[in-house]
């Protein structure tokens, strides 16, 4: 029984395309966990900017260095934060943008 090559190749292209449908599918997943967390972090983030915020608009009564150098540091983190928040969402931005392109 004499079987022709083209069957060999039939077979290895079938194995390559489970393959990489299988690997897809893990990465595509991988993919939208990630989502999910980077827009719960953007969550918590806006959370924690809107608490600085409001920290920072109360009166300070005390003239102490380091009540000041508290007070700079929250406001440095409140940056921080914002600038984390602004990359994190102008990635999904682009993302967006080039779905967009696609279509």
């Amino acid at each position: 029984m004499d079987i022709p090559y083209e069957y060999y190749i039939i077979i290895c292209l079938c194995a390559a395309l489970v393959a990489s449908v299988y690997f897809a599918i893990k990465f595509g997943m991988i993919i939208l966990r990630m989502q999910d967390a980077i827009e719960n972090s953007l969550e918590k983030l806006d959370e924690s900017y809107a608490s600085i915020s409001e920290t920072l608009q109360t009166p300070l009564f005390f003239d102490n260095a380091q009540v000041k150098k508290v007070l700079s540091d929250i406001e440095a983190s409140r940056n921080a934060v914002l600038y984390v928040a602004g990359q994190l969402a102008s990635i999904e931005q682009v993302e967006e943008a080039d779905e967009e392109e696609n279509i």
